[in-house]
């Protein structure tokens, strides 16, 4: 025995700076020598909707009875230049993801589901399939730096385009879809050899600015007649800017996606430190709009981390005109479903933390191209429980709306709103919670 044995000992303490997680990726990289690509997004603690709050209808507010009085949900996107704006019945919409990325059973899914509501879904990266064409009531085409798959019979399919510029996960950096994902289908599509890794541009070919933009999407209108709106999705980095720049751009709807947006694949450090939350990007968006004499007349689709009908609710409030979610929509179909569990557990994760989508192995049936595996996914009864999900983000939405005394969804505004935390006042431009003061705009107590 030592002459210090039985000296109390401080117990073993993590370092905050290089805790558990921090030590792990450390000894990976150095073994491995390249860095870590997964798929999803920001795992970090961001200021959020969940720090806002409603303040519901007592006194000084009148509420709407649910029963009895109507509140409306529908929106219109791409009144400003189309002639043939979309009508969805709910401001809940589905945002890009790409076959190659996912299942060709998860995409008609998706379609299913959204259709069933009376919203839309969007194509993402490579291009249109015909199972999500042909059960998807309202589709929105994506038009990305890649070029995947892109062709003007498809471009006139569809009842709407998104130039995608960036998106929250990434916003300066291009998509990934490694070679294991690249099949036989997925590599006829894109133009591209069967098994081989896939690195799409961070930036369109043909343009460099906003100059550039405004005549690709004259070109972009001329090759729908007009018909179709035309929206452009920004990554939220500097939304005040870039949102007015796709508005003099001639942009019908934009788009803007917070880094809790998820992602196929990409460097996690990519994820974790590049971007804005949304809570911090819709107000600065909503300015632009307003200094513009636009908002409202061109329409605000936000994303990243919506999760609720609350969050929809919030992020109407504070003045966006729909939402777009993608992971949320995942986990509806059955994405890190816990029945598979074993088989996470044989993948070295857990359900609820699969993130490695870039490697085709998905339990689930829907990050994957295997046949055996995709064919798992049953896309009927994947899409009603989609459809199920967004019902009740809309009724939730509605839910919360009536508290507040209001007869449509879009009529929720920031003076509805207050915050829990100092941050979250800042970024969301509202009072926190007992006080008047908007921290760094206005005086209080």
């Amino acid at each position: 025995m030592t002459a210090h044995s039985n000296v109390p000992r401080t117990p073993p303490r993590f370092s905050a700076t290089f805790d558990p997680a921090t030590l792990a990726e450390i000894r990976r990289a150095a073994a491995t020598g390249i860095y870590d690509i997964r798929g999803g997004g920001t795992k970090r603690k961001v200021p959020h909707f969940d720090d806002l709050l409603f303040l519901g209808a007592s006194m000084s507010r009148y509420p709407l009875e649910g029963y009895r009085e109507k509140c409306g949900t529908e929106v219109v996107l791409g009144t400003r230049f189309a002639k043939k704006p979309i009508t969805l019945k709910t401001p809940v919409t589905i945002a890009g993801m790409s076959f190659g990325a996912l299942s060709a059973q998860a995409k008609e899914a998706l379609g299913r589901g959204a259709s069933t509501v009376g919203t839309s879904t969007t194509t993402g990266d490579g291009g249109m399939t015909p199972e999500e064409r042909g059960q998807s009531q309202t589709l929105v085409y994506q038009y990305l730096p890649s070029r995947y798959g892109m062709n003007p019979v498809d471009l006139r399919k569809a009842d709407a385009i998104e130039i995608v510029i960036g998106q929250g996960a990434k916003p300066g950096g291009g998509g990934m879809l490694l070679g294991q994902k690249i099949s036989d289908r997925v590599a006829a599509m894109r133009n591209l050899p069967k098994g081989i890794d896939q690195r799409s541009a961070c930036r369109h070919p043909d343009w460099t600015g906003p100059d550039d933009l405004e005549i690709k999407i004259e070109e972009l209108r001329e090759i729908t007649d007009w018909e179709k709106p035309i929206y452009v999705k920004v990554g939220a980095s500097r939304p005040y800017y870039d949102i007015a720049l796709a508005v003099k751009a001639g942009a019908d709807v934009v788009v803007l996606d917070g880094m809790q947006g998820g992602t196929a694949a990409t460097q996690d450090v990519f994820i974790e430190n590049v971007g804005l939350p949304i809570l911090a990007a819709i107000r600065p968006a909503v300015q632009a709009l307003q200094d513009l004499g636009m908002h409202r007349k061109v329409q605000l689709i936000v994303s990243g981390g919506i999760r609720s009908g609350a969050d929809v609710a919030k992020a109407l409030a504070l003045g966006a005109d729909a939402v777009a979610i993608g992971t949320a929509a995942l986990v509806a179909l059955g994405d890190n479903d816990p029945q598979y569990e074993d088989e996470y557990q044989a993948l070295g994760t857990t359900a609820g933390a699969y993130d490695d989508w870039h490697e085709g192995l998905d339990p689930a049936g829907i990050t994957t191209q295997d046949p055996a595996l995709s064919a798992r996914l049953d896309p009927v009864k994947a899409g009603r429980r989609l459809a199920n999900y967004l019902s009740v983000m809309t009724l939730e939405a509605q839910t919360i709306a009536r508290a507040c005394g209001k007869s449509h969804v879009h009529n929720l505004e920031p003076e509805d709103l207050v915050a829990l935390t100092v941050e979250a006042a800042a970024m969301a431009g509202v009072p926190l919670a007992g006080t008047s003061w908007i921290p760094g705009r206005t005086g209080g107590y």
